[in-house]
């Protein structure tokens, strides 16, 4: 039959992955299973692009409809909007599906414990095409140490981070949110607001800033003339 392989008892729908039951007799209970690939897809910063993972994920066999995403948010925030969908997606037999174990998580707690949210629904994990298996001992060390490599990874990018910023803080380089009118525009900025010629509003248009900078730098003059 086409698109249909006969196996013990069973037909198989290879190319929709649907399983029918055709046991023996009238009365036999008949069911459909469906066992879908659900894909999730991250990366950290807003600059970075998902096509390369989607890419992946549909060479898994994952549809492009069944991708879920998060951009911008780092691995070790597990409140992510797109995880969420994905492991809501997730029914009994199907297959969470990444590219990396690093885009799952960045911790192994983290890893662990939506390994066994899954484990709990009978869903199994792909990572880049390899089916983990929580209850294989092997798979569980390996899983492990992936996940510990994951958290290495982000621990290393967070002291790179630090040390980048104390040396261009000690070379000058970052300074902070720097003021948006300089000493002398926000002294002129206050003699023109006290001779009562100008609104906010067109202070605000006058010096190409913001109503919310004009009351600001109004209270830090008023403040710094009673000090």
């Amino acid at each position: 039959m086409s698109g249909f392989a006969a196996w013990d008892g069973c037909r198989v729908g290879a190319a929709y992955g649907i399983v029918l039951d055709l046991s023996v007799g009238e009365r036999a209970p008949f069911r459909v299973i469906n066992e879908f690939l659900i894909g999730y897809a991250r990366v950290s910063t807003n600059e970075q692009d998902l096509t390369a993972q989607r890419n992946a994920l549909e060479a898994l066999g994952v549809r492009s409809n069944l991708i879920y995403t998060d951009h911008g948010l780092t691995g070790t925030n597990r409140a992510r909007p797109g995880l969420r969908e994905a492991l809501a997606a997730c029914r009994e037999g199907d297959t969470l599906v990444v590219a990396k174990l690093d885009r799952l998580a960045r911790s192994l707690r983290d890893a662990k414990d939506i390994v066994d949210e899954l484990t709990l629904k009978g869903v199994k994990l792909s990572i880049g095409g390899s089916v983990h298996d929580p209850t294989d001992p092997v798979g569980r060390l390996l899983f492990n140490v992936l996940a510990m490599v994951a958290e290495f990874e982000s621990d290393l990018i967070r002291a790179r981070t630090r040390e980048g910023m104390q040396v261009a803080k000690a070379k000058g380089h970052l300074r902070g949110k720097q003021p948006k009118l300089s000493p002398a525009q926000q002294r002129h900025l206050m003699e023109v607001h006290e001779a009562g010629t100008h609104s906010t509003a067109e202070l605000a248009e006058l010096f190409s800033v913001a109503r919310s900078t004009v009351y600001r730098t109004v209270q830090r003059q008023l403040a710094s003339k009673a000090d």
